[in-house]
């Protein structure tokens, strides 16, 4: 086993994961399937940010619009004005934070990380906008690339596939081929849970990401915090998930995912741990057996 998961440039500092990161949720949306409108106010916002960072967030990602299925239209100035200011106040309020911005538009991308940002999370891959890949060519940020088919719009009508697994392995390989030939170096591989796919393919994907990791050289990141798949097939809601979402969790990092993108950074953290301590890489503080 290496020393280091993986590395992301930042702004010109090396950013070294020796562990499992937890990238914690920061919605400032007020339609968000879990948590909208909790921190579409900048004070709340920031208040929870500060308090995921104390429980062990490496990075923070901040979004304005929501992508669930058959979300509404949200503008590109309304979705400016939602994170462009909690961005500024991040950055003038923590030092060395690590912030990403979660948007599928080049326009927010580019003023996110004029403000602040280091890392661009883009849920559409590029699809939904032909000048994100030549932005991040520009740019040489750290660019999270997803699978979805369709949009947030229609996304979830039935989507087909022959193979899930080896279907969104040979799109986002594609993809990073071409932004690495525009000089790209710093690339994490998001396979969109609940993007396109239907609940028994998202489980599929859960499992694949075994093959994933072992056929490509870039950082998985698993996108599952309490969604649908973990909570429908349990009859409860988005809000009794989080033992189910710890579970799921252990599945993607005993399956190699290297990044979890999470609403409880705590519960996420202890599962990595417990996972570490199974193999051999945690330390034990204050047990007796």
């Amino acid at each position: 086993m290496t020393n280091s998961y993986f590395s992301i440039n930042c702004s010109g500092k090396l950013h070294d994961f020796h562990q499992i990161a937890v990238m914690g949720i920061l919605n400032a949306t007020p339609d968000s399937f879990y948590d909208g409108g909790q921190y579409s106010n900048l004070n709340f916002a920031i208040e929870h940010a500060a308090k995921m960072l104390a429980e062990g967030a490496d990075i923070i990602d901040v979004g304005g619009v929501s992508t669930r299925p058959n979300a509404a239209h949200v503008s590109e100035q309304e979705e400016m004005d939602r994170v462009l200011p909690v961005i500024e106040r991040l950055t003038a309020s923590f030092k060395d934070i690590i912030i990403s911005i979660d948007t599928f538009r080049a326009s927010v991308a580019q003023a996110a990380y004029l403000a602040g940002a280091h890392i661009v999370n883009d849920i559409s891959g590029g699809d939904m906008d032909e000048g994100m890949f030549p932005l991040i060519a520009r740019l040489k940020c750290p660019y999270i690339l997803s699978h979805i088919k369709g949009t947030p719009q229609n996304m979830q009508n039935n989507p087909q596939y022959e193979d899930v697994v080896l279907e969104v392995l040979k799109t986002l390989t594609e993809k990073a081929t071409k932004l690495k030939e525009q000089g790209v170096n710093d690339i994490i591989l998001d396979p969109g849970f609940g993007f396109g796919k239907t609940i028994d393919q998202n489980y599929q994907l859960l499992t694949g990401i075994q093959v994933m990791s072992k056929s490509i050289a870039y950082p998985i990141l698993a996108g599952i915090s309490r969604k649908s798949m973990l909570y429908k097939p349990l009859g409860i809601t988005p809000k009794e998930s989080l033992t189910a979402t710890a579970a799921a969790h252990l599945i993607a990092i005993q399956n190699g995912a290297r990044l979890l993108r999470v609403h409880d950074v705590k519960a996420a953290k202890d599962v990595i741990k417990i996972w570490e301590l199974s193999q051999g890489r945690g330390e034990i503080h204050n047990a007796t057996s």
